[in-house]
């Protein structure tokens, strides 16, 4: 494939959700089944896209190979068009082997979350798989553009879909708080901490034109200028900003309320891709741009971090609502993403990348699993849930295994993950990994407490019923009778719960008592969860492939951040080389 083709395939990457999401939108009238898979396929496309890629890229072996420190940027693939002349802008976007496997999750995760919302979203699907594809397209966006005020630009559009994705299709709380509330309060967060970043942003081209004369917000020219006094706290506004999206402990308000209440499809968007935005970001931006003033922010950021670890965990510990819990354990587990970023060193990086990809699995099949269990109980308290074991063939032993990968059991890309990151970080930082090692401890409590309440606990599930065509009419069985009914039965029970009944907070339904529809997982269900499965220990049995993809990116930017000063002086030099050749023409 020609170099001219490759360039055109990053765009691509892009328009694709949003044509997709478009057009879902625009058929949203004819048909509720059609924007289903007109944003199926477009997914499905743009993963395609990032495999092509993949392959092209022929990165088997690069994980063997050496960077020097003054090696140029691992780009495999750019793109480039003028769009705003008169300020440097441009519509820069750029591919190396980190930024195809973020894509490649992307739009992985994009088909995960249009199947399991398949069957949830029952109003107003196309304006719902609008804003899902393109809160998609802008994270593709995201980890594509090099260009600070494109990169900007993709950072704030793929806020307003998740908004209303929140506020839309969202639950009400079991405390009282609204999806709205929860919606207002992820845009504040979010919001407030993009203008932060685009104050950085700002600052750092105006430093730049003062150094070289340059007006410009394209990465490659703004990497290693010397900034003076002014790097810290252009690096704190870049800090901030990607902190509030991690999140870091105390930046994390947003996220329980977030994913508590938002729909399936949107807690996967959250969990599995939108927060690793912004690790993404602190790698790509922070690290490389600022190397000193990172290095000496290192020993509180990594503090910040192990002090989340714990909190998110003894938090997730105490959560009786298992999608709040669930949300805590991402919390905590994004400590350990602080701790590879600031240690810096290409063991520990190229971890990270494993974690990442691992946690955005787990977090989103745990999630997902987290909605069906919804659909059927409706209720997302795990006291209510006790004793499942013995009623589900093949939801328990996934809810299982899933957990237990969250805990980081060999076998899977969490464990993987989590021992490169430790392996990596502890010559340069072994306090630090030593708390991270016993934090795992906390991580095996709140993944065997999930399993206990929910699978072995005391049984509060009541037994499944004989069917009714009437699901007013109850119809007492035995108790030995568990057997698994279909999907479109109605299940009557016996001895329901008050606290088992409908969450009114689903629009359109009458405010009675629903019985519990228990079943286990259908078709489509159980393929989504077993590719999920698959993925989890293809990055535990075999993780090189990713580690090659990644390594030259990897060892780049550990060069940046560990050998600034010959970066600093390699690139000011070219720089003052450029601004003379522009003199003599």
């Amino acid at each position: 494939m020609t170099e001219f083709q490759l360039a055109w395939m990053l765009p691509a990457l892009i328009a694709t959700p949003f044509i997709a999401g478009t057009l879902c939108w625009l058929v949203e009238k004819i048909s509720n089944r059609l924007p289903r898979w007109i944003a199926l396929i477009g997914m499905i496309i743009t993963f395609g896209l990032s495999l092509v890629l993949w392959r092209e890229g022929a990165f088997a072996g690069m994980s063997q190979q050496v960077l020097a420190p003054t090696a140029k940027l691992p780009w495999f693939a750019e793109f480039s068009v003028p769009w705003i002349d008169s300020f440097g802008i441009s519509f820069h976007l750029a591919l190396d082997g980190m930024s195809l496997l973020m894509v490649s999750l992307t739009a992985f995760l994009g088909i995960m979350a249009v199947g399991c919302s398949w069957g949830e979203i029952q109003r107003r699907v196309g304006f719902f798989h609008l804003n899902l594809l393109w809160s998609l397209g802008g994270v593709i966006g995201v980890f594509l553009a090099i260009d600070l005020f494109l990169f900007f630009f993709f950072w704030e559009m793929m806020l307003v879909p998740i908004y209303f994705l929140i506020a839309i299709w969202g639950h009400n709380a079991t405390n009282g708080k609204t999806k709205e509330y929860a919606a207002t309060k992820f845009f504040i967060y979010t919001q407030a901490s993009g203008l932060i970043m685009l104050v950085g942003i700002l600052l750092l081209v105006i430093m730049n034109y003062r150094t070289s004369g340059i007006f410009t917000f394209n990465y490659n020219e703004l990497l290693g200028i010397q900034l003076g006094g002014w790097e810290y706290p252009i690096m704190l506004c870049f800090f901030i900003g990607f902190a509030v999206k991690l999140p870091i402990m105390p930046f994390h308000g947003w996220l329980p309320d977030a994913h508590a209440q938002a729909p399936t499809a949107g807690s996967v968007d959250l969990a599995g891709i939108l927060i690793k935005t912004a690790a993404y970001g602190l790698i790509r931006f922070v690290l490389p741009l600022f190397p000193a003033a990172s290095q000496d922010f290192a020993p509180i950021a990594m503090t910040l971090g192990a002090i989340g670890i714990f909190y998110g965990a003894w938090l997730a510990f105490v959560q009786t609502d298992i999608k709040r819990l669930l949300a805590y354990t991402s919390i905590s587990h994004m400590g350990f993403v602080v701790l590879a970023i600031y240690a810096g060193t290409l063991l520990s990086l190229q971890g990270l990348m494993v974690q990442m990809l691992a946690h955005g699995l787990s977090s989103a099949a745990l999630f997902i699993m987290a909605g069906q269990l919804y659909e059927r109980m409706h209720t997302r308290e795990l006291p209510l849930m006790g004793g499942m074991w013995g009623q589900f063939r093949y939801f328990a032993p996934l809810l299982m295994f899933f957990c237990a990968a969250l805990l980081g059991i060999p076998g899977t890309g969490n464990f993987i993950g989590e021992f490169l990151i430790l392996l990596g970080s502890f010559e340069k930082y072994p306090v630090y990994v030593v708390i991270a090692t016993f934090s795992l401890v906390w991580a095996g409590l709140y993944s065997l407490i999930i399993i206990h309440r929910a699978l072995f606990g005391k049984e509060t599930v009541p037994k499944f019923a004989a069917v009714s065509t009437d699901p007013n009419t109850v119809q007492p069985v035995a108790q030995q009778n568990h057997a698994v009914q279909p999907a479109n039965a109605t299940l009557a029970v016996t001895d329901v719960p008050p606290t088992h009944m409908i969450n009114h907070s689903y629009e359109g339904e009458e405010e009675h008592d629903k019985p519990i529809n228990l079943y286990d997982l259908n078709k489509r269900e159980l393929m989504l969860l077993l590719t999920l499965a698959i993925g989890l220990v293809w990055l535990g049995l075999y993780p090189q492939t990713v580690l090659d993809t990644s390594s030259h990116a990897m060892q780049w930017i550990s060069n940046a951040y560990n050998y600034h000063e010959v970066v600093n002086f390699d690139t000011v030099e070219s720089i003052q080389s450029a601004v003379a050749a522009a003199e003599v023409r």
